[in-house]
């Protein structure tokens, strides 16, 4: 009789398991599908929007109009961050959003978006070897062979810019630039004293970022530059799509994963999103695909199958906690 009743009792908890785990999985693929496909389109929006826009202008309305939208929604929930929220907020979103954001629409004048993709897909090279330095991921000979094949994919792709003006090398610095200084933020966030809540550890950062950027785009002139009477329906189109689904889905979800997945495994994005902007690019914008191209993304992207691969051999790396996966679910 008792254990027929433990059996019985025990029913609801593990149909309650199970749906959160399937809840847990969902939201996992969901993110991952928006890290992936949306933060690829992202490229060709940006360059959309700097036509008639400014880029530091055009990234510091969309980090404001995104922020402004989380913030309000995790202060409806009841949200109140700390000063120490700030200040952590304040210096991930100088790494995520001022250096990071800021250097890649600036660069976007430079470089087509498809090469802009390419390059940040240095991102998980980058946060493997800092994390290693930091004592948060561990090489191994394939995630080495990983970053390797990697840096000759760069340099393959570099190498197209021997034939390019001194201005497309400009712009290729600035967008590596880029991707490292998100990379820091991705490996030091961790030990910063960011909001708990989700939402609001997502409207912190841009918030900061884009007041940021606000100051740069002043100090640079381009808001003496902008004439928004001129600023056409593809700019403004594409601005909106950064805002809505570049940043406030999407970053929302990628914070998301920062908390229940690996930072590596997360970063694996920035291997999807070249193929998604070369793409598009090629679609949309009639950018050219060339075979140096083609070449630098399949060794790049062969770097970071590599990478992922080195990171699940790893017995002391999950790339997603399992315990964090009851409770975030519920």
């Amino acid at each position: 009789m008792a254990s027929y009743m433990v059996t019985v009792t025990s029913q609801p908890a593990m149909a309650l398991t199970t749906r959160r785990n399937s809840s847990y999985r969902l939201w996992i693929a969901l993110s991952f599908l928006s890290t992936y496909l949306i933060w690829g389109s992202t490229y060709l929006a940006i360059r959309y929007a700097i036509e008639t826009i400014p880029p530091l202008v055009t990234v510091a309305i969309r980090h404001s109009l995104a922020g402004g939208v989380l913030f309000l929604g995790a202060w409806r929930r009841g949200f109140r961050p700390t000063v120490r929220n700030w200040v952590a907020g304040a210096i991930v979103g100088a790494l995520f959003f001022f250096i990071g954001h800021g250097s890649l629409h600036w660069a976007e004048q430079f470089v087509t978006s498809g090469l802009a993709a390419l390059l940040i897909a240095t991102e998980p090279m980058f946060i493997l070897l800092l994390g290693s330095v930091a004592g948060k991921e561990k090489i191994n000979w394939m995630n080495s062979l990983g970053l390797v094949v990697g840096l000759a994919g760069v340099a393959i792709l570099g190498a197209e810019g021997l034939n390019l003006h001194a201005s497309n090398w400009i712009g290729m610095g600035a967008v590596l630039l880029g991707s490292l200084s998100w990379s820091v933020g991705v490996v030091v966030s961790p030990k910063l004293p960011m909001p708990q809540d989700s939402i609001g550890r997502a409207a912190i950062p841009v918030l900061c970022g884009a007041a940021m950027l606000h100051v740069a785009a002043l100090l640079a002139g381009e808001y003496h530059q902008v004439q928004w009477h001129a600023v056409s329906m593809k700019s403004w189109l594409g601005l909106g799509y950064l805002v809505v689904f570049g940043s406030i889905v999407t970053f929302t979800a990628y914070t998301w994963l920062l908390e229940h997945c690996s930072p590596t495994l997360v970063a694996t994005h920035t291997y999807a999103n070249p193929i998604v902007a070369v793409l598009l690019g090629w679609w949309l914008a009639g950018e050219p695909v060339s075979l140096r191209l083609a070449v630098s993304t399949v060794a790049i992207l062969g770097a970071i199958l590599l990478i992922q691969r080195g990171e699940t051999v790893n017995p002391s790396i999950r790339p997603c906690s399992e315990e964090v996966r009851d409770s975030s679910a519920a």
